[in-house]
């Protein structure tokens, strides 16, 4: 593994928030309260650091931050402010803002303006349909939202939403018709594009390679087809390494079956292990393993690997910063 990771990272995926930013009145007894709650009650730029420094040991990372998506009641200023001021600290990493549907154009841009944030990261956790298990791109992000987004050359990181992930025809489809309505959006679709196993994203390969402006990340995917299948499907020149912290540092691993993909820990399951070390590592390293397996056959060269772990989320991140300055300032 240690040979796997270059000596320079930029993770794409990485949170950071406070607790006291979650203002559900029932957060003790919550989602997330013994996990974060408990645990991440403040993540900072150099809690990330200590993190990375623990993990992957040697490197040097740079990264792209948002805040966490409290459902229900989150204090979007506060989490935005956040995570503008964390990232600020390194200049060779970034902000994202966190957004949710009710947003106008002129709260976002100032938002934008007050935090330095290069880019919108909205949630299915605040869809306005009915069922968000079934929402579609536009419950969360709506259509002015997006062409904002354009306007100023935004980078948009998605978690899909939907039971067939990103092989849903309905996600093809606007996937497909966002790209090219909007094309000087930056998408990132999160989660190899949610697909935690490779039967998703092969059903939706053929429909979504070659599209300029679509990027992906890999984050907490622990399934080495899955990356096997993204890798060879879309083209591994789009594809850009992502931790989730601070999930990472959690130990346990998402596990695939079927049709289906849950996160499997230490707490959580009933399984009978006496037969064996049943002891955890981190999803971090059960990430890395599934991304260096599905690269295998691919037999990628050292340039390869550093533009799968830095120089393909480095440029991308460079060129959203040089369109939304110059936006700003026109």
């Amino acid at each position: 593994m240690d040979a796997f990771v270059p000596d320079r990272v930029f993770d794409v995926h990485t949170h950071i928030y406070r607790w006291d930013f979650n203002i559900n009145p029932d957060k003790a007894t919550g989602p997330y309260a013994a996990s974060i709650g408990r645990h991440f009650p403040e993540v900072t730029r150099e809690l990330a650091d200590q993190v990375d420094a623990a993990l992957m040991p040697g490197r040097t990372v740079e990264r792209l931050g948002f805040p966490f998506p409290f459902a229900g009641r989150c204090d979007f200023p506060a989490s935005n402010d956040h995570v503008g001021r964390e990232m600020a600290k390194a200049a060779d990493s970034a902000a994202l803002m966190l957004v949710h549907p009710g947003m106008d154009d002129a709260e976002i841009l100032a938002t934008l303006r007050r935090t330095g944030a290069i880019g919108l990261k909205p949630y299915l956790v605040y869809a306005t349909n009915g069922d968000r298990a079934e929402a579609s791109i536009t419950d969360f992000l709506p259509e002015h939202q997006i062409a904002l987004a354009n306007r100023l050359g935004l980078i948009v990181m998605i978690h899909l939403s939907k039971r067939q992930a990103v092989a849903d025809p309905d996600n093809i489809s606007e996937i497909r018709r966002l790209s090219e309505a909007y094309p000087r959006v930056r998408w990132i679709l999160a989660h190899c594009a949610r697909s935690y196993s490779a039967w998703a994203i092969e059903k939706a390969a053929a429909s979504l390679r070659g599209l300029p402006n679509i990027w992906y990340d890999t984050s907490t995917v622990c399934e080495a087809d899955a990356l096997d299948a993204l890798y060879t499907g879309v083209g591994v020149d789009r594809v850009m390494y992502g931790s989730d912290d601070m999930i990472g540092p959690m130990r346990g691993k998402y596990i695939a079956f079927g049709y289906a993909w849950a996160f499997l820990s230490e707490t959580n399951h009933s399984l009978s292990l006496g037969h064996c070390d049943s002891r955890m590592t981190f999803i971090r390293y059960e990430q890395l393993r599934a991304m260096k397996r599905g690269a295998r056959q691919l037999g990628l060269d050292t340039g390869q690997r550093q533009a799968l772990f830095h120089d393909t989320a480095r440029n991308l991140v460079d060129a959203a910063r040089r369109d939304v300055r110059a936006a700003m300032e026109a």
